[in-house]
């Protein structure tokens, strides 16, 4: 399976265009010019469900029982694509959000599948360059929802397992309905930003997104 695949039961197809436009309409800083843009649907006071178009997206998976090695090493497979090794030998702008797909949690000694995903901005969205590393794969997302948490500091798989953890936690209180065998770090901010960083969990949503007000 593919990042993004878990985005209805984890696994749908691509339906419509997507919504990739200018990080400045967004309610937080980011370092690129180009987000995946988004609509509220319904908030409360622990999270939001949101609404994204299709996209498409340059994608790697890895195999590791560390979150924080299979980042690295996915994210500089990923990186080496947008700086050029492509069949068109293409640089392509960096953009926002990063997005790592990640299984239930398992033991620590466990091996799992790790999938990063960046996404390509709006003039590659229709016809990207192909990769040219085995390892590297085009993914085209369908329209998708979302529960989201949003969080400061740095996104380490301790901070990301607390935050999922938490948000899972509320989406069932709620009495929400969700997708609970994977969730989606995501990354706004590169590694040289210290401060005011900005990072979120994603819970795929199942049915009618649900946000109970008190």
């Amino acid at each position: 399976m593919y990042l993004l695949a878990g985005f209805v039961g984890c696994l749908l197809f691509l339906t419509v265009e997507a919504e990739v436009g200018k990080c400045s309409y967004l309610p937080f800083k980011t370092e690129t010019s180009q987000c995946m843009l988004y609509n509220v649907t319904c908030k409360c006071d622990t999270y939001e469900a949101r609404h994204y178009e299709a996209a498409t997206w340059v994608t790697t998976t890895v195999r590791s029982w560390s979150m924080d090695y299979a980042c690295y090493v996915a994210f500089m497979r990923l990186y080496k694509y947008i700086c050029g090794e492509n069949d068109q030998g293409k640089s392509i702008e960096m953009t926002s959000p990063v997005v790592m797909k990640i299984g239930e949690e398992k033991w620590l000694w466990e091996e799992q599948d790790y999938q990063m995903s960046f996404l390509l901005p709006k003039e590659h969205q229709a016809y990207p360059p192909e990769p040219t590393d085995h390892d590297v794969l085009i993914y085209k997302s369908p329209a998708f929802d979302v529960y989201v948490r949003s969080y400061g500091g740095w996104m380490f798989s301790l901070s990301d397992s607390h935050q999922s953890g938490e948000l899972m936690y509320d989406l069932e209180m709620s009495g929400a309905s969700f997708e609970p065998d994977c969730h989606f770090g995501i990354a706004y901010n590169g590694p040289k930003t210290l401060f005011n960083r900005h990072n979120e969990v994603w819970v795929p949503v199942t049915g009618k997104p649900h946000c109970p007000y008190k």
